[in-house]
């Protein structure tokens, strides 16, 4: 059978029907316990942007429901992350019918784009495709996620695409986010560090060896193609601990506390007190 994923208190669980008792958190949820400070200055600026965009709009909310302007307001963050995604989710469905030659035809106007980048990429890059949304398991290390491509390239003796040059096998992954960021080589080490490779049907194979990996980020305004370093010391590494963290946050941190061998049972009543009564 196939790999189901599940949502466990904001996390993704990846698991075999054959074994559903074993559950394994995705990457992305790994790579997630990542301290991130730098958010809660973005989401407030994306509140203090909206407030001061809309400053009469939610003047007039607020005078017909107060706790509705401040819902809105606090949720600004939110809406602006959940339509990314749905970029994200139609960018990455258009972008593994093209590299798998389907024939795509015209799109909405805000994926195209994303079309006419993805296919300069094909055009000049001329990347093979091995494997694209397949799942990367590991039962060593307990993790799985869903990898956007396996891609054998040719490259010069500098790394650039060449029709002429060397081959090279390489995960890849796509990003349609502002920009792209250090965390891609955690996310891109744990596919390539996974010991199997689990299609849709649930065939089982081992994960090749790689001669590296690459990102290709693209917006509606550019694309650029980026190799990622996976080695195993400085970034597989700091993957397995962050997935230490993982466990420590959802299953041990919960358990080192015991109930209270002592306590006060309330505020103290004195003998004075009690005669007094």
């Amino acid at each position: 059978m196939g790999i189901r994923t599940i949502q466990r208190s904001g996390s993704r669980f990846y698991f075999n029907e054959d074994f559903p008792e074993v559950k394994y958190p995705g990457v992305t949820s790994v790579v997630g316990m990542l301290p991130k400070p730098f958010l809660q200055y973005w989401a407030a600026g994306m509140v203090a942007e909206l407030a001061v965009d809309s400053l009469e709009f939610i003047e007039r909310m607020a005078e017909r429901d107060r706790d509705g302007a401040i819902s809105y307001l606090k949720g600004a963050a939110t809406r602006y992350t959940k339509t990314r995604a749905n970029v994200g989710s139609n960018a990455h469905d258009l972008f593994e019918r093209m590299i798998r030659g389907e024939r795509v035809g015209r799109v909405h106007p805000d994926m195209a784009p994303y079309q006419r980048h993805f296919a300069e990429f094909l055009d000049h890059v001329q990347p093979e495709l091995v494997r694209a949304e397949d799942v990367a398991w590991s039962d060593e290390h307990e993790y799985a996620g869903s990898f956007d491509g396996i891609l054998r390239l040719r490259l010069d003796d500098q790394g650039k695409p060449d029709p002429k040059g060397d081959p090279a096998l390489v995960m890849a992954d796509w990003k349609t986010s502002k920009n792209t960021y250090p965390d891609v080589a955690l996310q891109m080490s744990a596919y390539a560090h996974a010991e199997h490779i689990i299609a849709p049907d649930g065939t089982r194979t081992d994960m090749p060896d790689f001669d590296g990996a690459v990102v290709l980020h693209i917006t509606d305004e550019q694309a650029a193609f980026k190799p990622v370093r996976i080695d195993e010391a400085d970034v597989f590494e700091h993957f397995l601990s962050l997935r230490h963290t993982f466990n420590w946050v959802n299953k041990v941190s919960g358990t080192v506390l015991g109930d209270p061998i002592w306590s006060t049972d309330g505020a103290l009543v004195t003998g004075t007190q009690r005669r007094g009564k």
